[in-house]
This record gives C-alpha cells, sequence and structure tokens, in this order.
C-alpha cells in the first residue's frame, strides 16, 4: 500500500463490510458506500489532534462531549467516517457511534489525507449537515481554518491562523485556537 488514501473500488460497501474487516491499523471510511483506506496517522497528526482534544475538553460545556478517533459517526448503512475530533450533543451520541451529524468535524492533514480531507470529506460533512467543520495542517508552524455551514447549505471560511496566531470561535462553544500551540509536544521541553 502506498502512503496515499487509497478508494477500493467494489460494489457499495456497508458497515456491516467495516465491520468484517480486519484490525490493522488502517483508518477505514465509508461514504455514500465506497470504502476509503488510510494508513495509521504520524506523529505530528497526533499531537496536533490530541491536543485539539484537550483544548476542546477543557472547556466544553456539559451538555455537550468532545471525542477523539478513532470514533465512528455512522448515518446511514453506507456512511460511516471517523474526525480526528469531534463535537457532538451528548444526547446524540450511543456507546458505540454517533449516528447523527457532530456539531463539529475537525480534520489534521497528514500527507495521505489532506486532498480527502479537503474534498471529500469537506463535501460529505457539508451534506450531513456538520455546522462546524475544522481543517487543521501540522506542517511548519502549523494551521487551521474554520468553516461554518451557511444558511443555503455550504461552508464558508469564517476564519484562519497560522503559527502564532490566534482565533476566537464561537462554534460549538466559545474557544481560542492557537495552531503552534497545538503542537508544542513536537518539541523538546
Amino acid at each position: 500500500m502506498t502512503g496515499m488514501t487509497e478508494l477500493v473500488a467494489s460494489d457499495l460497501y456497508t458497515v456491516d463490510d467495516l465491520d468484517a474487516m480486519p484490525d490493522d491499523g488502517r483508518r477505514r471510511e465509508l461514504i455514500d458506500g465506497m470504502l476509503y483506506v488510510s494508513p495509521a496517522p504520524g506523529w505530528a497528526h497526533q499531537e496536533m489532534a490530541l491536543a485539539l482534544y484537550r483544548l476542546l475538553h477543557g472547556v466544553c460545556p456539559s451538555e455537550l462531549r468532545v471525542l477523539a478517533a478513532p470514533f465512528a459517526v455512522r448515518t446511514t448503512l453506507h456512511d460511516e467516517v471517523e474526525p480526528d475530533v469531534l463535537v457532538a450533543r451528548y444526547v446524540d451520541l450511543t456507546l458505540a457511534n454517533l449516528p447523527v451529524a457532530p456539531l463539529l468535524a475537525a480534520e489534521v492533514a497528514s500527507r495521505s489525507t489532506r486532498l480527502y480531507d479537503r474534498n471529500t470529506k469537506r463535501a460529505h460533512y457539508e451534506r450531513l449537515g456538520v455546522r462546524s467543520y475544522w481543517m487543521l495542517d501540522p506542517t511548519g508552524p502549523g494551521r487551521i481554518e474554520v468553516l461554518e455551514l451557511a444558511d443555503d447549505g455550504s461552508y464558508r471560511a469564517v476564519a484562519q491562523a497560522s503559527g502564532d496566531e490566534a482565533i476566537s470561535v464561537e462554534r460549538p462553544f466559545e474557544v481560542t485556537v492557537c495552531p503552534a500551540d497545538l503542537l508544542t509536544g513536537l518539541r523538546p521541553g
């Protein structure tokens, strides 16, 4: 397998097909019955994703929950994705998955998922009605782009920052994010 996210052509896959696949460290997701397979993420990706999780978890209101991948958003028989970080209403969660659109889906780019996150997953989250979609990039000084669902059902960029710049957002709750702060674990003590 190459380092790129690969699309496996077949008949439409179902979540039952996903459940029957081996647990080999690869991320498998279904969008419209198409199977997407990605290798395990690297250190920079995990550092940024988990630092974002800790930041959001620390200020999350009690009626919401912050979860980190792997945790499935399984909305139909042919759709299951695993955002790197998600925010959902407590009442919407099951012990196994989230069966409705999260309030926030955040994806951290890696070499193998960059285009998939920016195009395929973005379009999927838009169709699902995910109100906030954050795309983060751990390369260089780090970067974040915040997209919000507009009244017409399409995403609009509402904020972006790189390095030591900070942005404050109100959705899904008030929080200030600085990309460089999400990457401090990559530097020695």
